[in-house]
């Protein structure tokens, strides 16, 4: 994977990141309504976080040369 790939993949992350932290905040806000769906949209927006820290680690070796 090219570097300009990563970074292209690291911008869509980073848009429904985002959008899923907006979410999680708006099912927060909103609580206790919709209490149920906390865990899943917690667990979604945990995964995209920890995907995008993932991706921008592996961009940064690579600009590093490693």
């Amino acid at each position: 994977m090219t570097i300009e790939e990563l970074k292209g993949q690291i911008r869509k992350l980073n848009s429904k990141a985002g959008q899923m932290k907006m979410d999680l905040h708006d099912l927060a806000e909103g609580l206790p309504a919709d209490y149920k769906t906390l865990m899943n949209v917690a667990a979604e927006t945990f995964e995209i976080y920890d995907k995008l820290d993932k991706l921008k680690q592996q961009l940064k070796e690579l600009e590093n040369g490693k």
